[in-house]
């Protein structure tokens, strides 16, 4: 049984091919620049790594691309698209349409194209990537998985915004958070790592990348999470502000000249670290210029730093306590600094970091990071969105 999972970007399309009797990869890549000159090709197989610069006008052709190198017969790791089983579409926003995974069909198009706007830097690409599948898969079952699913568990009075409850009623204005497959990913493998059922874990689970969110998850369930009714919302990100004064919002908008979609455009693009910075939305890049002297990148970290710090403290209060703090993705597993800054002054919670350890987490496997004497465990936990993503594919097709 293999599952094709495709993350669909407006100039790019990321793959895994995996193999779900093992769980493993087969082949990945990623298809950069498309629409742009020089697009660029990569493709992962049997040990081996080819990058190519060609020609991607738009998502069709990288579709196609990505098809005939899996089956190429020196480097492929199939003889035919019929052993592609099923196809799992990463969709970041879903709207009240769509509360579980659900499958491409004519009638759950029509209702991603009514909702592409709750997420317009993700949602429109990931259609025109599921219409690429569809035009050389016709007949191969895909599934659409949504970042907001794992969140439809949250109670009322944590997704509700206070507007007048008819324009929630009118227009569906809440709270959906994202990074749900992430979040789910990383609770279950805590729970498994620590060896208890995850009905009985209160966990904090901190996606920290380019975008970030925090997520409160009780019994396996999500009861709160950080980011909104858009990927907006929460702590400072690579380039978005994250929560905001919508007045200050406004102010900034009329001193400027800008209209509502520019100041989105703004909020979303210009912000958040590279706004605070004036350096760059690269953690990395931020951490060289704040080693050099630079104090904007520093304050920008520090940023960054607290404002998870805040939503820890909060959701340890949500939880009533919390029995692990789990790091992932490319911040929260690399960026050592990051994390020690975001745990610091913590011990009144019974959270204490051993320095030592987070300084030398290794890379690519779970690690714990706590003082022996914490009463919290802290985990680093590599994400794997997309084995949740064809997981779904497998249960909502029905094969297997």
């Amino acid at each position: 049984m293999k599952i094709l999972v495709i993350n669909s970007g407006s100039s790019s399309l990321k793959y895994q091919l995996i193999d779900m009797e093992t769980e493993s990869v087969l082949a990945k890549g990623n298809c950069e620049r498309i629409g742009i000159a020089h697009s660029n090709f990569i493709y992962k197989a049997r040990g081996q790594c080819i990058e190519q610069e060609i020609d991607m006008p738009n998502h069709n052709i990288a579709v196609k691309l990505v098809l005939g190198k899996l089956m190429d017969k020196n480097v492929g790791v199939i003889s035919s698209m019929a052993e592609i089983d099923g196809v799992g579409h990463r969709v970041v926003a879903s709207g009240e349409a769509f509360k579980k995974p659900t499958l491409v069909t004519p009638e759950s198009m029509e209702l991603m194209e009514e909702i592409k706007d709750l997420a317009p830097l993700h949602n429109p690409a990931a259609i025109v990537g599921i219409k690429a599948c569809l035009a050389e898969m016709p007949d191969t079952p895909m599934v659409l998985v949504f970042d907001t699913g794992f969140h439809f568990t949250m109670p009322d009075y944590a997704y509700m915004y206070a507007i007048d409850y008819d324009h929630y009623e009118k227009y569906h204005i809440r709270r959906y958070g994202a990074h749900g497959t992430s979040h789910k990913f990383v609770a279950q493998e805590a729970a498994k790592y620590l060896g208890k059922d995850i009905k009985d874990l209160k966990i904090i689970t901190c996606h920290l990348g380019n975008g970030s969110s925090i997520t409160a998850v009780k019994g396996g369930k999500c009861i709160d999470t950080s980011m909104g009714f858009t990927p907006l919302a929460g702590v400072p990100m690579g380039t978005r502000s994250g929560d905001i004064d919508y007045s200050a919002a406004e102010y900034l908008a009329k001193k400027e000249g800008m209209t509502v979609s520019e100041t989105l455009t703004y909020l979303n693009k210009k912000c958040g670290v590279l706004g605070i910075s004036g350096v760059s939305s690269d953690f990395r890049d931020l951490s060289d210029a704040a080693n050099n002297g630079n104090k904007r990148a520093e304050l920008a970290l520090n940023m960054f730093a607290y404002g998870t710090k805040k939503y820890i403290g909060a959701y340890t209060a949500a939880l009533n306590g919390v029995d692990a703090i789990v790091f992932t993705a490319g911040i929260g597993e690399n960026d050592s600094v990051v994390r020690s800054k975001a745990l610091q002054d913590l011990d009144g919670l019974g959270i204490i970091l051993d320095e030592k350890k987070n300084a030398d987490c290794p890379r690519g496997t779970i690690a714990e990071i706590q003082a022996e004497q914490s009463k919290v465990k802290v985990l680093v936990i590599p994400t794997n969105e997309e084995l949740v993503i064809a997981r779904e594919t497998m249960i909502e097709a029905k094969l297997g």
